[in-house]
């Protein structure tokens, strides 16, 4: 099934084409003034030129050739030569009644579906999540979900920090604390314990101790990059004691991630890669890609039309040590020849941007990927307290993200608790729910590269540009569905769509319409942002149409039918569009 603007534009290419006009002027766009009317075309200014002539008389001839169309209902020509249309409610019916039966609303199927790995999330294990990681999962979540109905197939990997000095850190100071375990005795031979000696509580407090000792006692750093050594080079206790503070750590990562409804296809990390860093680094000496500098390893990444300085991306360190630039490309080198992805999208802090462009350079020059694979990366900007920096607790520390997602929880608690029709344990799922959507609909309704204000009382107010009020609009829905139904309503599926009878059905019918055409912009451009914007629109267009229109009353049996038809579709639309986003509507608020 084409897009609502490629059916009207091909109406308006073939009457360019009838008047003995190139055809590819007929492009009609959403009219940028919507007083006038709903669509128009300027092909007659651009076509001036080419046949010299004047574009109101071109734009004439044209008009000529649309009296008889089906697809307009008004077609007016306005100086110098612009093209005013206004839909046939006929057609606009016609269009939804199909979209409305068709798999997908319409969308075609992909033919030749793309391989696409995702690299989003990227916490460090041994550290609690907080709201630093909040972007990152939720932004990855979205794209995942939206390359998913566009037909893709979708890799989601989390790349876990599971390597290198912190964890020698941690290490260090579980020895330190606890120098009896079996863990740390060479002379060992027995099988270790399988419960960690240590919780998730205990992890968290390790690691930022361990880490500021070891920048104020030099012997400390020492024993940790001495344990970091022993651990990368397979000691067996230090392999042992790592395996549970990786499953302690995840445990922890997973409840948190779903109370977020977030998920991973792959739970690789930094250490995945470790044994193929040497022979990646090897061969790009060998090949010529690589030189010493001042010690370290490097590859010259720059480029004769950069405008400004590109440095050389650094494979190893001077003392041999691998850096976040030496997993990145292993990592890229491992998902080539184990998943030969079409397409690799990193979603990370926009901070990282000089990172990955020499990533990226490095890796197409050395060869490590296809020339054809594609490299997206995509950089977010920080979620900001109402003071604009950095969003912290009121001590001034960074707030863990189980903090962060109860606190909106007990907001929305309290407010869902108001209606007291709503069972205790029906009113904290649903608070759940309408939380979920809250937090995420706060952060995804902006451009992912803006910062922005996270405002809990914003973001879980009923009214406005919020979650709750997308979902409040698909609640009333349901609710007149569910009462049509129960004063015994036709089957709802049964039920035809007709024709507007208000400018405020038509917008929703309008909104409808431009579904595909939004999924897909929304695809190409990896922006979760515009599917929140078309929500918005269409909720507002709903609530427009439902103040001015007695539904469930209207006697006109036919009327009825065909508003709780076009009901039905707007709710199955709203639905599929935050299922995209990451969220869920409960059936009542």
């Amino acid at each position: 099934m084409r897009k609502f603007i490629e059916v009207i534009s091909q109406e308006m290419e073939q009457a360019f084409e009838a008047a003995g006009y190139d055809p590819s002027l007929g492009r009609v766009t959403v009219s940028s003034r919507p007083d006038l009317c709903e669509y128009q075309c300027n092909g007659a200014m651009a076509g001036a030129k080419k046949y010299h002539k004047a574009p109101f008389m071109i734009a004439e001839d044209v008009a000529a050739k649309l009296q008889d169309s089906e697809v307009f209902s008004s077609v007016e020509v306005v100086r110098p030569g612009f093209i005013n249309l206004k839909i046939a409610e006929a057609f606009l019916t016609v269009y939804l009644m199909q979209m409305k039966d068709a798999e997908r609303f319409g969308m075609p199927a992909q033919e030749a579906p793309s391989r696409i790995i995702l690299d989003y999330g990227g916490p460090n294990v041994a550290k609690p999540l907080h709201v630093g990681h909040l972007r990152s999962a939720v932004i990855g979540e979205s794209i995942k979900r939206i390359c998913r109905y566009h037909g893709e197939e979708v890799i989601g990997d989390i790349h876990l920090g599971d390597w290198g000095l912190q964890m020698g850190l941690v290490i260090t100071e579980l020895q330190d604390r606890q120098p009896d375990l079996p863990y740390f005795d060479p002379a060992y031979r027995g099988d270790y314990p399988e419960e960690a000696p240590f919780t998730v509580s205990e992890l968290e407090e390790i690691y930022p101790y361990a880490s500021k000792k070891s920048k104020e006692d030099a012997d400390y750093y020492a024993r940790a990059m001495e344990a970091t050594h022993r651990l990368q080079e397979g000691d067996r206790g230090l392999r042992a004691l790592w395996d549970q503070i990786i499953q302690v750590s995840v445990t922890d990562m997973k409840r948190n991630y779903a109370k977020l409804d977030v998920t991973f296809d792959l739970w690789n990390g930094e250490s995945t890669v470790n044994d193929i860093i040497p022979g990646m680094a090897a061969r790009m000496k060998e090949e010529g890609y690589a030189h010493e500098s001042n010690g370290a390893l490097v590859v010259d990444v720059s480029e004769e039309t950069d405008s400004k300085e590109m440095p050389p991306c650094i494979i190893l360190k001077s003392d041999g040590a691998a850096l976040y630039t030496t997993t990145d490309l292993a990592t890229m080198l491992d998902r080539e020849e184990n998943y030969h992805p079409d397409r690799m999208i990193y979603i990370t802090d926009k901070r990282q941007e000089l990172h990955f462009s020499q990533v990226f350079r490095c890796a197409r020059k050395t060869g490590l990927i296809r020339p054809e694979t594609r490299l997206d990366h995509i950089g977010f900007g920080t979620m900001n307290g109402k003071d604009g920096k950095p969003f912290k607790t009121r001590e001034g520390g960074v707030m863990r993200l189980q903090t962060l997602i109860e606190d909106i929880d007990r907001e929305m608690l309290g407010k869902i608790s108001t209606n007291e029709e709503i069972p205790p344990e029906e009113a904290r799922e649903t608070a759940e729910k309408v939380a979920l959507a809250a937090l995420k609909y706060g952060d995804l309704s902006n451009q992912a590269s803006k910062d922005y204000i996270f405002d809990i009382e914003r973001f879980t107010s009923f009214e406005g540009d919020t979650g709750p009020y997308i979902l409040y609009t698909i609640v009333r829905i349901k609710s007149i569905l569910s009462r049509y139904s129960r004063e015994g309503g036709k089957e709802i599926g049964s039920l035809a769509i007709g024709t507007a009878r208000s400018s405020a059905e038509k917008n929703l019918m309008f909104d409808l319409a431009g579904f595909s055409a939004m999924m897909d912009n929304a695809y190409e451009e990896l922006a979760p942002h515009k599917v929140c914007a078309y929500i918005y629109q269409m909720s507002n267009d709903f609530n427009s149409f439902y103040h001015e229109t007695r539904i469930l009353t209207e006697e006109d049996t036919e009327k009825k039918e065909g508003w709780i038809a076009l009901l039905s579709l707007t709710e199955r639309v709203l639905l599929t569009c935050i299922d995209v986003l990451g969220f869920s509507a409960p059936e009542r608020m």
